[in-house]
């Protein structure tokens, strides 16, 4: 008998921005079924009307192109076993609901959410594991004619037996036991007539050949209720691997309430893909390289075995750190392109080049390299307050013989400039470099001036040291009164 193909899939509900908590599964589902040559199945769950929404559907699936995580099967891309959008698979699940009616495994519920939740409340006060009754259970044809005539809401329960154990080897966990006495008959259709999670999820998932579901811890209990459904109907269950959730430093789980940014706002800020990928692939799962991978690689070196079993910490200090390796590796012409507009702008289109090697390594958004653009080819540069200070400290007269040194230069270069102030001013370490790169940049930290000074040119060169020597002589009047 041949082995099942690999296939994972990643199954959001469009009630939202992608946060990293979904992400994250989307990744790991992505990875495994590279790293097994498998496929990877988008699936849009948005059989929610009332929170579902088209533009949320829209903005994942970009999210999820521009993590570079494509989708062999889902919308869009086709496959032979959709649709992939729940909405549109109503009379599916109509068919197979039908059949567990017919079965005598499923019947109507008319309870009210208040008689429910009293119900609970007295069994946990009972010290039982709140669970349905299933009293309506035992109403006979003919009542629940009758009240169907009234207008009752009624949704479809899932008759679960008693006195059985579901077990499943959980490819992350190890093997899970539950007992059907603490489960309940369960909601598999709404009284709207919308499909439950539990139910549409199962079903599709099987009948899509999902070989294994990858998602958060938080959906265990959900297993072996599908696992049920889907024996009930015959038809083949997944494997399940359930990871561990991502939390905040609160420990709670990550959400937008708790701050979590979406991978939209992520991506406005200026972070890369790679970054993002390289971050959250270890979010939750070790790995042995400790450098930069790309998504192939990522992928090839992914194992369900490394994967976490306590709570991912989401940690913003290391996202910042992928943030700028993922800078240094980046092609000169894509971080040209990431930049954007303003930096081009300044930036002389024979200089890119120039600028991009001398910028990268103080560069971790775009605003950086912005900063930097305008800190070389500014008509006039700013000068941060410690520049000022130590403009003023070091005094005009080493400015002065600064633009000494200039006029006996051939070239435009950082060392024979630093050399040549250093023997007419005396002045040598930091008291010499730390005033040079501040009255030429407006900062005392940032790129080598060695790769700086032949981009500010020799026009700025001498503006910003004669202004070096004016705001020095200013403060000196100001001091001697």
């Amino acid at each position: 008998m041949n082995a099942t193909p690999l296939k994972t899939r990643f199954a959001p509900s469009p009630t939202g921005l992608l946060h990293i908590g979904n992400v994250r599964t989307a990744l790991y589902n992505y990875l495994w079924a590279h790293h097994g040559s498998g496929g990877f199945l988008l699936r849009i769950e948005d059989t929610d009307a009332t929170r579902g929404e088209e533009r949320y559907t829209e903005a994942l699936m970009a999210d999820l192109r521009w993590l570079g995580l494509a989708w062999d099967e889902g919308p869009v891309s086709g496959g032979s076993l959709g649709p992939y959008l729940q909405s549109q698979r109503s009379a599916t699940y109509e068919t197979f609901a039908a059949r567990l009616i017919d079965a005598g495994l499923a019947y109507p519920c008319f309870c009210t959410e208040h008689e429910l939740k009293l119900e609970r409340k007295t069994q946990v006060a009972a010290g039982r594991p709140p669970r349905y009754s299933g009293k309506c259970r035992a109403l006979s044809p003919q009542e629940v004619d009758a009240r169907r005539a009234r207008g009752v809401p009624a949704t479809l329960r899932f008759h679960v037996a008693d006195g059985r154990t579901v077990e499943f080897d959980d490819k992350v966990r190890g093997p899970q036991r539950f007992a059907t006495n603490d489960i309940g008959d369960f909601v598999i259709r709404r009284s709207d007539g919308t499909p439950a999670f539990f139910f549409c999820n199962a079903v599709d998932d099987a009948l899509m050949g999902v070989s294994l579901v990858i998602r958060g811890e938080d959906h265990l209990t959900n297993t072996p209720r599908q696992i049920l459904l889907l024996e009930a109907l015959s038809l083949r269950a997944p494997d399940y691997a359930h990871i561990p959730l991502v939390v905040g430093s609160d420990g709670a789980p990550l959400s937008k309430r708790t701050g979590s940014r979406s991978l939209a706002e992520l991506r406005d800020a200026g972070y890369l893909p790679a970054a993002v990928n390289n971050y959250l692939a270890r979010v939750g799962h070790s790995y042995d390289a400790q450098g930069l991978l790309s998504l192939d690689e990522l992928a090839r070196q992914f194992d369900l075995t490394r994967v976490h079993h306590s709570p991912a910490r989401y940690d913003e200090t290391q996202l910042l750190h992928w943030q700028r390796e993922a800078v240094r590796a980046i092609s000169t012409e894509a971080l040209w392109r990431w930049v954007g507009a303003d930096v081009s702008a300044l930036v002389p289109a024979r200089d890119r080049d120039a600028f991009i090697d001398a910028v990268r390594p103080n560069v971790t958004f775009p605003s950086d390299a912005l900063h930097w653009a305008r800190a070389v080819y500014a008509d006039e540069v700013t000068l941060t307050h410690p520049a000022r200070e130590v403009i003023e400290t070091s005094g005009a007269g080493f400015f002065e013989h600064s633009l000494s040194a200039v006029g006996q230069l051939k070239a435009l270069d950082f060392s024979a400039l630093a050399a040549e102030t250093a023997s007419r001013s005396g002045a040598k370490g930091k008291a010499l470099y730390q005033p040079l790169r501040a009255a030429l940049t407006g900062e005392l930290h940032g790129p080598e001036m060695a790769k700086l000074v032949p981009l500010i040119g020799a026009d700025r060169l001498h503006r910003r040291l004669q202004r070096a020597v004016e705001a020095a002589a200013a403060k000196s009047r100001h001091v001697n009164g």
